[in-house]
């Protein structure tokens, strides 16, 4: 009796159960053993961190071959350039707009709450990051020189570039292209299996990933800040809950609520993580097995929103921004946000979708404005937990211009979206597993 309750948990509850045990055993130790070198060595460096690395690096493994194949089928049936053009100018017009009125949002907010305060300024703030590339250098390292070294450095605007041309051109040799557009239809088929089995890990690496972070998060830092992380945090919930259905049901006249209902698996992977990329897999099959996008469209969007859709990110740098501005008592014009706006919609495009990204991207935009980098310094300590929030943010967004540009094009199965069922039958990674196992 028991075995079947269990059996019936789906994977939303599976994964809430294993975040919230690696939470609680975090809280646990800490409380206990505050100082204890053995939890430190072997439980949070050892065997939370093993495991959590583990899971994490198996989603990343399924990364590049998942975009490479998934793009080259999509793109391959898309037999007319004019389709191609379409969908990618719908695609990058709409991320671009949405990081804008993220960026727009958070400004205002952070202008209207007033989170800073210079009693904060500190003589001994230090903080180092990498320089940001110029803009003409993103712009010239998006076409690949060496396609396979891009693959193996993960570099996924190049990859991308790479698989359009690719799909392409297997869609212009005739029957030669035919049978390979099959033999990557059936790869296509085999990666989304391998994606079914890794999320066999998935509450088990939720529950090290979550252990491992409450083990380690500096949470003295969060009293002199908590205004700052409030308003980054009310801010990204807004855009989440309230700007994306606005304009999902604005554009495609869908029901929000199915949507962020069926986002839930998603937006807890996106959480744990911490990484646009490792949970494109999870993304990929939400999109076509329980919202109704056709492959050939979100093939597309979600490695690209994967890679330069930043809204969540751009809404920390906004706030952060203003914040770090008014902690130095600096006075910015109307141009000045302009050009915050402006810098970080731009800076969106070629950074990777991996943890800690936005501290650089932030660094390029206090830079732009004349802000002392060193301002950072205040916010890195709860970076990595609004870090956690944005991801989710930034994969809602790349669902939902999945959606809408999916509605937009004919391609998009409404009644596999507006079933409630749908991704929880044959398309489900429970019912995969179960039969796998």
């Amino acid at each position: 009796m028991a075995a079947n309750k269990t059996s019936k948990i789906g994977l939303t509850g599976k994964i809430l159960i294993g975040m919230g045990a690696g939470i609680t055993l975090g809280l646990v130790l800490r409380i206990l053993f505050p100082e204890s070198t053995f939890v430190s060595d072997y439980i949070t460096n050892g065997f939370l961190h093993v495991i959590g690395t583990i899971f994490i690096s198996s989603l990343k493994m399924l990364v590049v071959p998942l975009v490479f194949i998934s793009l080259v089928c999509g793109t391959s049936s898309l037999s007319e350039p004019s389709k191609l053009g379409r969908l990618g100018g719908k695609t990058l017009a709409f991320y671009l707009f949405t990081t804008a009125v993220a960026l727009t949002l958070a400004i205002l907010a952070a202008v209207l709450v007033h989170p800073g305060s210079a009693s904060m300024a500190t003589e001994n703030m230090e903080y180092s990051v990498k320089a940001a590339p110029s803009l003409s250098e993103v712009l010239i390292s998006i076409v690949p020189t060496n396609p396979m070294q891009a693959m193996s450095e993960g570099n996924m605007l190049q990859i991308i570039i790479f698989a359009v041309i690719f799909g392409f051109a297997v869609s212009h040799i005739g029957e030669r292209g035919k049978r390979v557009a099959a033999l990557f239809d059936d790869l296509n088929e085999v990666i989304m299996r391998v994606v079914t089995l890794i999320m066999q890990l998935a509450p088990y690496g939720v529950f090290a990933l979550m252990g491992k972070l409450t083990l380690t998060l500096g949470l003295d830092t969060l009293g002199s800040v908590i205004k700052y992380f409030a308003l980054v945090l009310t801010v990204l919930l807004i855009h989440a809950f309230l700007v994306y259905p606005t304009l999902l049901k604005a554009f495609s006249g869908l029901n929000p609520l199915i949507f962020i209902r069926k986002m839930r698996d998603v937006q807890l992977f996106a959480f744990s993580t911490a990484s646009s990329n490792a949970t494109l897999p999870v993304t990929m099959e939400a999109a076509e097995h329980r919202l109704g996008a056709d492959n050939k469209v979100a093939s597309f969007t979600l490695p690209l929103g994967a890679t330069i859709n930043m809204d969540g990110t751009a809404i920390m740098q906004g706030v952060a921004t203003v914040f770090i501005a008014q902690v130095f008592g600096i006075e910015l014009t109307i141009t000045d946000y302009a050009a915050v706006v402006v810098t970080a919609t731009l800076a969106s495009i070629g950074t990777a979708g991996v943890p800690g990204v936005g501290l650089i991207m932030l660094a390029m935009v206090l830079n732009q404005v004349g802000l002392p980098v060193e301002g950072i310094s205040l916010i890195i300590g709860v970076d990595r937990m609004l870090d956690m929030v944005r991801t989710a943010v930034n994969v809602t967004g790349d669902a939902v211009a999945t959606v809408i540009i999916a509605k937009s094009e004919g391609s998009l199965n409404e009644a596999v979206y507006l079933d409630p069922k749908a991704g929880k039958t044959s398309g489900s990674f429970d019912a995969e597993v179960h039969r796998t196992l």
